[in-house]
């Protein structure tokens, strides 16, 4: 098991999707675009001698963008592991922030029957992963304690190195604990490590602290917060 301080996350924004291009969010679980699919690419291009070589597990949310974005952009990582017998994790708590279309996952049984997605485990998604309500509200204070659960969960494996794919709101939450216009560009990779050892973490909010920058292969487009904050 890895001392906390001593394990590295790699926090992975998705690359550009629909909804980024034109700020519609009523774009429900928008794809990656042709721009997008070219960005994962270039993420496994940079990285899959580098971290994708290191990393010992990989884990994503569920919505289109980020599933995408993983099976481009980390192919080497996926297909290593999977010859280790570790299945890509596909975790609902990572979903993004806003009920807005655009950031509403789609059900299971859609997600498996994409052939793109083919071999990737949907095990934890239950019905209640798009619902938008109770653990998975858009409000304040229960995205805290989501992002809370997620930092939690990522100290809690035994894992030293973590590959993350999610998106802009949420990682804000993850790395700040609350909503920001601190920008994520698409297909943005940063490195973390936890900020004390658990027994240290009289909160338990398991904080997380930035190591550097991996890549950047996007521009900082918006997030659906944008449209949140105008409102």
């Amino acid at each position: 098991m890895a001392k906390a301080t001593e394990k590295r996350i790699y926090l992975t924004r998705h690359a550009q999707a629909e909804h980024n291009v034109a700020e519609d969010y009523t774009i429900h679980d928008a794809l990656l675009t042709e721009l997008g699919r070219q960005q994962a690419a270039k993420l496994h291009a940079d990285t899959h001698h580098t971290i994708q070589q290191s990393a010992e597990l990989l884990v994503t949310s569920p919505l289109r963008r980020t599933l995408s974005t993983t099976v481009i952009g980390y192919e080497t990582l996926r297909t290593k592991l999977e010859q280790q017998g570790k299945q890509v994790v596909v975790l609902p708590q990572l979903q993004e922030c806003n009920n807005l279309p655009c950031d509403i996952g789609s059900p299971r049984e859609a997600l498996e029957s994409v052939p793109e997605y083919a071999g990737l485990s949907f095990h934890h998604l239950d019905p209640s992963w798009t619902s938008k309500s109770e653990f998975y509200a858009a409000s304040n204070s229960a995205l805290k304690a989501r992002a809370r659960w997620v930092r939690q969960y990522l100290r809690s494996l035994p894992e030293r190195e973590i590959v993350v794919v999610s998106h802009g709101d949420c990682l804000r939450y993850i790395t700040e604990g609350h909503k920001s216009h601190h920008p994520w560009a698409n297909v943005e990779v940063r490195e973390y490590t936890f900020a004390v050892e658990e027994e240290e973490d009289v909160e338990g909010e398991a904080w997380v602290v930035p190591v550097t920058r991996v890549v950047k292969e996007g521009d900082d487009r918006p997030t659906s917060s944008a449209k949140v904050f105008k409102n």
